[in-house]
């Protein structure tokens, strides 16, 4: 189910110094995880993937994510040690139109010797926040018994 994000995280996608990984999956299972900068998020919410390379295990993995319906993962990290995960699914690979001509012209503006091979449309359907002192407390919250004998001495 598709869900709405929220200001602060396309925030995160539009800054060009926030470094997103996204991870996919080959028809094997096995993951193939890359640093992409080619994300946005278009009005409706969804994910907006470009891929330059036609022949890329990326590219390869998200078409196999759309014939088996699979997700896929996306973190956004920014230098301020904020992170979220975003889990969604791959619903649509644009390859000619007018959707894919504005991303193509902007690709051929930054990049005069690159071609757009696939504009991808990823639903975001789960977003969880993994902010490494966020996770901390919440783990700490919720599981307080686990934690190492140790550090309730006090010395």
């Amino acid at each position: 189910m598709a869900i709405k994000l929220s200001k602060e995280i396309k925030e995160l996608f539009e800054d060009k110094d926030t470094l997103k990984v996204l991870a996919t999956t080959d028809k094997n299972g096995t993951p193939h995880v890359v640093f992409k900068n080619s994300f946005h998020i278009n009005e409706e919410g969804q994910l907006v993937y470009l891929e330059i390379i036609e022949t890329s295990e990326t590219n390869r993995n998200l078409v196999s994510s759309i014939w088996f319906n699979r997700k896929v993962a996306v973190n956004v990290f920014r230098n301020d040690k904020k992170s979220y995960q975003i889990k969604g699914k791959p619903i649509k690979a644009l390859i000619s139109g007018r959707i894919f001509e504005k991303y193509y012209k902007e690709v051929r503006s930054k990049f005069e010797d690159l071609d757009l091979s696939t504009v991808w449309i990823i639903e975001p359907e789960e977003v969880k926040e993994e902010t490494f002192n966020i996770r901390i407390e919440k783990e700490a919250k919720e599981h307080p018994l686990l934690i190492h004998l140790d550090r309730l001495v006090k010395s």
